[in-house]
């Protein structure tokens, strides 16, 4: 999809609808009563594919119509378009794509709608005596979380800027590489099986090995996700 087209639909998204603890910020004189319609006789398509947009426990989302503009909530339209989004309650900002231009290694909290934690105990789920899930519970700000997956003898974790896969095998066993210790305390092990740097640490009873695709993160970066993952609540 274009940049021009994403643009151009992202102005059509209301900001205050579902952004998770967004609403209460918007009290007293910020509140102003309008009066419009959700239409469900509108359908939406989305690079050549029918899209039904939901929410983030999967119920099916209708858009609004007012003033013949027409509204989707902006997190369903994130979604669609791969886009990131977040909402700073300090600022009161809803923030669409890249954030923190001034400080471009900081951290957010990856949040996994219902769906996606289904997707993720049914992948753990596939493999005996490996059924408690893990996953990672950061990225850095502007990456966005796109699915998990159950592969060979672990789970596959993909986000725009990063890989993270958690496996009962530790992968860098037969390499050499350089012994660094995690924010955490716990050591790892960053090692080059091809043209991509790995990093891989154990936890628990498995093994977590991260790296990014086109080296679009750094060392530290990964280092301070890697520390991020834990049990799925």
């Amino acid at each position: 999809m274009k940049k021009n087209m994403k643009k151009s639909v992202a102005t059509m998204m209301v900001l205050g609808m579902t952004l998770t603890g967004a609403a209460g910020v918007y009290a007293g004189t910020q509140l102003e009563k309008i009066s419009a319609y959700l239409n469900h006789g509108i359908s939406f398509n989305v690079d050549g594919a029918a899209y039904a947009p939901t929410d983030g426990n999967g119920k099916k989302l209708a858009p609004i119509t007012y003033n013949n503009s027409t509204y989707l909530p902006v997190r369903a339209l994130a979604d669609a378009l791969h886009v990131p989004v977040t909402y700073d309650g300090a600022t009161k900002q809803v923030i669409i794509g890249g954030q923190n231009n001034n400080n471009p290694s900081a951290l957010t909290n990856v949040t996994y709608t219902s769906a996606q934690k289904e997707a993720i105990l049914k992948a753990f789920a596939q493999f005996d005596g490996f059924e408690t899930a893990y996953a990672p519970q950061q990225m850095i700000a502007g990456d966005m979380f796109k699915s998990a997956a159950a592969g060979g003898d672990g789970v596959n974790f993909v986000f725009n800027r990063m890989n993270v896969t958690v496996s009962p095998r530790d992968y860098s066993f037969s390499y050499d590489g350089k012994t660094v210790k995690l924010p955490n305390g716990v050591p790892g092990k960053w090692y080059t099986p091809d043209k991509t740097d790995m990093l891989t640490f154990k936890l628990d009873d498995r093994y977590v090995t991260l790296s990014s695709p086109n080296n679009q993160l750094t060392h530290t970066q990964l280092e301070q996700m890697a520390a991020g993952v834990q049990k799925l609540k």
